[in-house]
């Protein structure tokens, strides 16, 4: 069900080499961008018109118009199974403690007296965030992508998620519901690469979505190339992957909640990838052993979690010791990396690279996917290794607000004068010049 890599006996290579020894899904967006293209400009050409024919052409469903009625999503909400509403407010409550206390502040620096530096924290306008809705409905995505660009202090935030056949052409009630319990009015009935387009160009007429500053959230491969395709244009997050669930574990580890995390996250996706990394062959077996019944005794056994399984990008992984246990999960930079091992906070304290890290045996990711309070949009495909997971930061932009006394600049201007030259850009020398009678003054 699940193949095992073994790297024991030999040192591990370095860098890159390590790397490639790894697991991981294949994922081309290069190739995918080249089938998006041509979507995103029909919709910068066509707007809403090319946003209803896509829905008919990959979603099957006739619209008449994009944006969702806000009376839908009152009545989303108001026909919420009750127990759902209350795990969403619990879980958009402790988010919005964890990110609240994101939140920076301005910061005054005084460089030499008379010249000082302020970095202030400013919001981005406007963004677009997306919420799929292909294999699994996530309500939980509105929140983990709604919360902090709210408590940025984001103004304008709209979100687009794909019309549902079965739902008369809206997005998923639950994705409907969950807007409404956030205060999120500004709703889209619109998939793929197309939203991203929608977001990016904007859109005119009477259901019209002005362009955003910025795109965040998860998508399959065709909304992770319109991300790529408009990088320059608008902000995105990142170009997220197939999920990864990487454990790293010893003999101390239960073999049960070993096996049950890595189905957790196969369930999601056929290129969901599943790691255990351990330096014990006795747990490596136990949980080889336990993913049988484990598997028989859920859904979406032959679509979703065998195949993720038994992918390239999902392996059992063998080590001499926990220390090149942690050498292998930093190469692989996981999305979410678990330690199940004796003193687990000390080895999750040594970890470089990983987008979120659960710590011991009673914080499996699924805390991280709703209730933590922490965010489960996190860099995929080994981005871990210089990219962060989505959180109140992404959503702002950092300024520098420079203020000189005319004394604080005569002091510095030969240094400006001397670099200005040594740059070859006289200029810029001079436009220190012109405000002391083109004489540099003596420091």
């Amino acid at each position: 069900m699940i193949s095992r890599i073994d790297l024991r006996g030999d040192a591990l290579p370095e860098g890159g080499a390590l790397r490639d020894l790894l697991p991981r899904a294949e994922f081309d967006v290069e190739a995918a961008l080249e089938k998006v293209r041509p979507i995103c400009e029909d919709v910068h050409h066509r707007g809403t018109a090319a946003l209803i024919e896509y829905a008919q052409k990959f979603d099957g469903v006739t619209l008449e118009q994009v944006r969702v009625p806000v009376e839908a999503l009152k009545t989303a909400l108001d026909e919420l199974d009750p127990a759902v509403r209350a795990a969403l407010e619990e879980s958009i409550r402790r988010a919005r403690i964890v990110h609240r206390e994101q939140r920076r502040t301005e910061h005054t620096t005084q460089v030499v007296p008379g010249g000082t530096v302020t970095e202030k924290w400013v919001p981005v306008e406007r963004v677009g965030l997306y919420a799929p809705g292909g294999r699994s409905v996530y309500p939980s995505s509105v929140v983990m992508n709604v919360v902090p660009a709210q408590e940025a202090g984001v103004e304008s935030i709209a979100l687009a998620s794909p019309p549902q056949k079965e739902h008369g052409g809206l997005p998923h009630p639950t994705i409907l519901a969950a807007c409404a319990l956030l205060g999120v009015d500004e709703v889209y009935a619109v998939g793929g690469a197309q939203a991203v387009a929608m977001f990016a160009y904007g859109t005119s007429g009477p259901d019209g979505c002005p362009p955003a500053n910025m795109v965040t959230g998860p998508g399959n491969i065709w909304v992770a190339a319109a991300k790529r395709y408009f990088t320059g244009r608008i902000g995105i997050d990142t170009e997220a992957g197939p999920t990864e669930i990487a454990v790293l574990a010893d003999s101390t580890a239960d073999p049960v909640h070993v096996a049950a995390d890595l189905i957790s996250q196969a369930e999601h996706d056929p290129l969901a990838a599943a790691v255990l990394v351990t330096d014990s062959a006795e747990l490596a077996d136990a949980v080889e052993k336990e993913l049988e019944p484990q598997v028989a005794a859920t859904k979406h056994v032959e679509d979703r979690i065998k195949p993720a399984l038994a992918g390239k990008q999902s392996a059992i992984v063998l080590v001499d010791s926990l220390e090149d246990g942690l050498k292998v999960v930093d190469a692989y930079g996981a999305e979410h990396l678990e330690i199940q091992t004796a003193d687990a906070a000390a080895w999750a304290a040594r970890v470089r690279n990983a987008g979120a890290i659960f710590v011991g045996p009673w914080a499996p990711v699924s805390l991280g996917d709703y209730c933590a309070g922490s965010n489960h949009v996190l860099p995929t495909g080994g981005c871990a290794c210089h990219s962060s997971g989505l959180s109140v930061q992404s959503f702002l932009r950092g300024i520098h607000i420079v203020d000189y006394t005319r004394d604080a600049l005569a002091e510095v201007t030969h240094h400006v004068v001397t670099l200005a030259e040594a740059e070859d850009l006289p200029a810029h020398g001079a436009a220190l010049k012109a405000r002391f009678g083109w004489k540099v003054p003596t420091s």
